[in-house]
């Protein structure tokens, strides 16, 4: 079994409800296994500093999962156009695994949340591109060839998925949006298979 690293931050619940069809996606390729991991938040009081073990849910990351996965999967909240800061604070500590090279040639794929239609999605999907093209990944789109993009009233885009809460239950996704983050998990995982044989 060849483990994906789905990396997500939420706060509300929204970004893990899309993080967890990703793995069912991942899951439903034979061979291919989701790791399912978090970041802490961070506090703008500089002395705070998070559990090491979070409460409830799935652990934090290591730099070790990010070096031990076959492809990675990343997901934040859309927070005024751009990725989370506990998100971009893991990955201003992933230098170590840059110099090494651990993810060139890995593929990527990107989930994001918003609480509105034009919350800022693609471009927080964009600005979580950028640090892995910097690590070599090959990001993975979802292509309109996923029927759930051209029927979508809420979340889905070609650069990644994604999930409208419109200001309801914020873990409540709608079809289109599990059938879109389920897409992104299989091609992840089919293409990182094909890369790996």
């Amino acid at each position: 079994m060849s483990d994906i690293l789905v990396l997500y931050y939420s706060r509300n619940g929204a970004t893990e409800a899309l993080a967890r069809e990703v793995c069912k996606g991942i899951d439903a390729v034979k061979g291919m296994s989701a790791r399912l991991r978090t970041v802490p938040p961070v506090s703008t009081v500089a002395e705070a500093v998070a559990d090491e073990v979070p409460d409830s849910g799935p652990p934090y990351v290591q730099n070790d999962d990010l070096a031990e996965c076959a492809g990675l999967v990343l997901g934040s909240p859309a927070y005024f156009g751009n990725m989370a800061a506990p998100l971009k604070y893991f990955l201003d500590s992933t230098v170590g695994g840059w110099l090494k090279g651990a993810l060139v040639g890995k593929p990527a794929g990107l989930f994001a949340s918003s609480s509105s239609l034009h919350g800022g999605q693609e471009t927080s999907l964009l600005s979580m591109a950028v640090p892995l093209l910097h690590h070599g990944m090959l990001i993975v789109g979802v292509p309109y060839t996923e029927e759930s993009l051209s029927s979508t009233t809420t979340g889905g885009t070609p650069y990644g998925a994604t999930h409208v809460t419109w200001n309801r239950k914020p873990d409540s996704l709608s079809a289109d949006e599990k059938q879109t983050a389920q897409t992104l998990g299989k091609r992840v995982a089919d293409i990182a298979q094909r890369l790996e044989g």
